[in-house]
Formats: C-alpha cells, structure tokens, sequence
C-alpha cells in the first residue's frame, strides 16, 4: 500500500507541474450529465453521496456526513500551486506525521478551494477514510472539517485542471441551472457556502477518462 502511496504523491505533484503550464482549456460542450462515477473510486475510498438529479450538464447531490481534513489557508500564485502545497502536507498527515502516528489508506478526491474571495488564498483538503472517521488524527499544521449533509451542484470534465479551466467550468455549470429550481437556494447560500470546490480526482499518468468536478454547495 506504501507503494501505492508514493506512485499517486508523485502523480498529484507532477500533475501540478503539468497543468500549471498547459494552455486554457474550453468548457465541455453542454451534454447530458452522464453521472460518471471516476475511476479512481474503483481504487480509493471515496465520499459517499446520494444523486438527487441528473439534469443538462449538472448533477444535484447530497453528500453523507463525513469528516475531512483541511489545511490552513495558502497563500499562493495560482490554484494549482496551492494544490501541490496542500496535497504534500496531507499527504504527510496520512503517512503518520500526526500527533497519534496512525498512518491511513489514500483516498479521494483532493478538494482545492478559495478560502478568502478575491484573494489568492486557498484551502485544499482530503477525505478521511471511513475507518478514521469517529476519532481522526490531529496535526498541527491542519484542522479536522466536519460535513453535515450536504446538498452540491456538480459539473464533471475531463482533461489536467487548471486555474483556467476550473473558472470556465464554474461559470458553465452556473449556466446550466439557470431556470431549474435549484438556482434560488444556491444564490441564498451565496456567502454563507464557498463559491465552488474543485475535486481532483486521477493521477498524471492516467491520460484518458480523466474525471475532474467543479462542486458548488448549498443550503435548502
């Protein structure tokens, strides 16, 4: 399983590499939600969600409670950079640099978000494994981030996530709900709820069926 560990710590760190210098990406066409479940959950422990609604080029879901772990706020040029940063703590964190020394399986994904709006400050956090769950280890440089259930808006696309392509898939998925009923209570949330997630889901050498989603969370 440590071999494990160490192929996906070097694929998430070279994927950063990679995405910080690839050009912009475009929005994927507006399709269906085909409700992709990404491979990666076939090999790691992913959270566990219920699909309210498979619309036009969204999907409404409740996510279960769960526990994560999250960094402290990152001050960083770009999203990606913030990424790699983060994802190389709590990659030390599952590995037993905690106040307990446990060491816990990978999971999935790794969630970046905006932690101050405007500013290039970022939060990046990871799934505490089901095992984990009723007493996570505490470090000191991270904080345990509890979720009530939670309701999301989801948007999936493909290819390597960029600080680019994440804004275009956002504004896309913001699109795709106009006039559904799911607009007004994810504008009342505006605020109170992180503008969008971006869970990142596959290693670099994956080149195909890559899974990336933009996650805006909400209150009814």
């Amino acid at each position: 399983m440590e071999t494990g560990f160490n192929i996906l710590k070097l694929s998430f760190c070279l994927s950063i590499v990679v995405v910080g210098s690839s050009a912009a990406q475009v929005p994927a066409p507006w399709t269906p939600s085909n409700g992709m479940r990404p491979g990666t959950c076939d090999h790691y422990e992913c959270p566990t969600s219920k699909l309210v609604e498979a619309g036009y080029a969204y999907e409404i879901r409740l996510y279960n409670t769960a526990v994560w772990i999250s960094t402290g706020p990152i001050s960083a040029t770009s999203m990606t950079q913030a990424t790699k940063t983060g994802f190389q703590r709590l990659f030390s964190y599952i590995q037993g640099k905690n106040k307990d020394k446990v060491k816990m399986n990978m999971t999935a994904p790794v969630i970046t978000q905006q932690a101050t709006p405007g500013q290039s400050v970022y939060t990046v956090s990871f799934y505490i494994p089901k095992k984990n769950q009723q007493n996570p280890p505490q470090a000191d440089d991270l904080h345990v981030q509890p979720w009530k259930p939670t309701y999301v808006a989801v948007r999936q696309f493909g290819g390597y996530v960029s600080d680019d392509a994440a804004k275009k898939e956002a504004a896309a998925l913001m699109d795709s709900l106009k006039g559904t009923q799911w607009i007004l209570p994810i504008e009342k949330s505006k605020g109170k709820s992180p503008a969008y997630l971006v869970a990142d889901y596959n290693p670099i050498f994956q080149t195909t069926a890559r899974v990336n989603e933009i996650l805006v969370p909400f209150t009814i």
